[in-house]
């Protein structure tokens, strides 16, 4: 949930930040927006924004950990309030995705995320494009990391993430 959390929060902070980067460029590529420079700072920004929250909710599990790490990380945003705000319309939009889904295994699951996701998407083509992206690459963590638990699971993320 954490994760989907600053996926989330990278993503509405720049639309230009959307383009997978080459393996070693992190996650997000900005050289395609109209200000590179401009959106690697906030790309760093909100990645060291997410290092300080990880460090606040340390020992925090759960549902606490995630509203933990949104809180923090909006304390220091522009409008903190306005930030909250989104990240609530956003854990609404997951809890009506997985409700919209429940019961679905395998490529009709997958579509039925796609659809949900991409439902009031002003480029329905590009967010499946991107939803699918992103589904792929986490059952590919997934795969990797399935015999790991512990640190152990926490490093192998880590590694298969970035």
């Amino acid at each position: 949930m954490r994760h989907a959390i600053l996926a989330a929060l990278l993503a509405a902070s720049s639309a230009m930040a959307h383009a997978q980067a080459p393996k070693g460029e992190g996650r997000f590529d900005c050289s395609r927006a109209k200000d590179p420079k401009a959106c690697e700072a906030r790309r760093d920004k909100l990645l060291a924004a997410h290092e300080r929250a990880e460090k606040a909710c340390a020992g925090r599990q759960g549902a606490e950990h995630s509203e933990c790490i949104a809180h923090e990380i909006c304390t220091e945003a522009n409008n903190p309030k306005a930030c909250e705000e989104r990240m609530s319309q956003m854990r609404d939009k997951a809890k009506s995705v997985r409700a919209a889904c429940e019961g679905r295994q395998g490529t009709a699951r997958t579509d039925c995320v796609v659809k949900e996701r991409c439902a009031e998407a002003k480029d329905a083509a590009r967010c499946e494009a991107e939803v699918r992206s992103g589904m792929a690459r986490r059952e590919k963590i997934r795969e990797a990391c399935k015999d790991k638990r512990g640190e152990e699971l926490k490093a192998c993320l880590r590694e298969n993430r970035g």
